[in-house]
């Protein structure tokens, strides 16, 4: 493996660790946001789902989304010497918005024009879109953050907390190639526990790898959290966890890979929770045991779920789609020791603990009668449930790259970042 891939797949600066408050970050320098010129959004809101991930004629460009954005907010925007661009947006809680492999090229982040349109908030799910957001788990159970107290784990109960999802957070540190976000989260879980936490974002460039004939563009967001109450917190009155969702445009060939753990001591073992919202039928979710990888569909037009927990989970997956040409690929430092994670099955839980490490979501309506959430799928990553005393924090850094190219020169970085070739799929 060449030294620029291990800078982005082995990259361990945001590893998961607990320690005591640190110094406060010195004073930033002036902030400049792009123009916000008044253009009229596209004549097609959504790609639609027989189209590719970012590279169809029918997508965004870059530099539309990001003129459809800078006319409803300011965007800070991270360039690569090789031309990549990242968005990130401190109005819509410091996601990274999109990113793309030049300023003309497609765009790869999912947004969610209508909503912004719209200009609603403290809806049920501010969806904004962005292909890394920040949330805190675990979503259901009876330690989980998305039910208030005393409410059933249905879709018309579930509710995405306000600290969440309303309000600028402050940017406090932004340059060509960074930038750092910082936002204090008051909320409650199911059990009526309440929770202060201070939320850290730090959004970087990462060195990509270089391979002949592929265009890439990689980012890391390390994000850390401090018990900023006056209490412990406690597994028995349930424990956060650090919760990022990367969502994309769906296609129809437009596959979610996930390697997985398949040694003999694991032989006869859950290899993948796809119970969440009803079991994904076996046509959309393929598990090859044999080779050590399972591959879901993602394409926006039937709601399902799948999870992986510590022991199956490997500290990287995917997706790809061959009309796109795109390969995504997602790292995520994961701890070597083994840890809880919490539990985010919407039911009253047997072990709020045993929950999944890894998780892709693939939309479609929630129930019958329901519209989809905004027709997209998601890859996403959690931290180790975080027990902290006060002034104590947890890291978990998500990692993104998007490799666009013909079929033969992403087999390779497919084999290498994945350990699937393209063909398996």
């Amino acid at each position: 493996m060449s030294a620029r891939v291990t800078a982005f797949v082995l990259a361990a600066a945001g590893a998961a660790s607990c320690g005591g408050p640190e110094p406060a970050l010195p004073l930033p320098p002036p902030t400049t946001a792009l123009p916000s010129p008044s253009l009229p959004p596209l004549a097609s809101e959504t790609p639609d789902a027989g189209a590719g991930i970012a590279m169809s004629s029918s997508s965004p460009s870059f530099a539309d989304d990001l003129a459809f954005l800078s006319a409803h907010g300011a965007v800070h925007v991270l360039e690569s010497k090789t031309g990549a661009r990242v968005a990130l947006s401190a109005k819509y809680q410091g996601r990274v918005m999109t990113s793309a492999v030049e300023a003309a090229g497609g765009s790869f982040g999912w947004i969610n024009r209508d909503f912004i349109l719209a200009g609603k908030t403290g809806t049920q799910f501010d969806n904004y879109g962005g292909e890394d957001r920040f949330w805190l788990g675990p979503e259901g159970g009876q330690f989980g953050l998305y039910f208030p107290p005393g409410k059933p784990f249905t879709f018309d109960a579930w509710q995405v907390p306000a600290g969440m999802q309303e309000g600028a957070w402050d940017m406090t540190e932004a340059t060509p190639t960074r930038a750092v976000f910082k936002h204090t989260i008051a909320v409650t879980n199911a059990s009526g526990t309440a929770f202060t936490i201070e939320v850290e974002r730090t959004v970087s460039l990462v060195e990509a790898p270089a391979a002949e004939g592929v265009r890439a563009v990689a980012f890391e967001t390390v994000n850390k959290i401090t018990n900023r109450g006056k209490t412990a917190w406690k597994r028995d009155t349930g424990l956060p966890s650090v919760w990022i969702l990367a969502m994309f445009a769906p296609s129809a060939d437009a596959h979610v890979v996930v390697p997985f753990e398949n040694g003999a001591p694991l032989k006869g073992s859950t290899i993948v929770n796809d119970a969440y919202f009803g079991k994904v039928p076996s046509e959309r979710l393929v598990v090859h045991e044999d080779k050590g990888v399972l591959v879901f569909t993602c394409d926006g037009k039937q709601r399902g779920k799948i999870g992986l927990g510590p022991l199956r989970s490997k500290p990287v997956l995917g997706s790809y789609s061959a009309r796109a040409k795109l390969l995504t690929v997602v790292h995520y430092d994961k701890p070597k020791a083994s840890a809880p994670y919490v539990n985010s099955m919407w039911e009253r839980q047997v072990a709020p603990y045993a929950g999944d490490v890894v998780n892709s979501y693939n939309d479609g309506s929630p129930a019958p009668g329901k519209p989809p959430l905004g027709g997209f799928y998601e890859i996403e990553t959690s931290s180790p449930a975080a027990e902290l005393a006060p002034g104590q924090s947890l890291v978990h850094t998500h990692r993104t790259m998007h490799l666009v190219g013909e079929p033969a020169a992403l087999d390779p970085q497919a084999k290498k970042l994945l350990g699937v070739a393209l063909g398996d799929l």
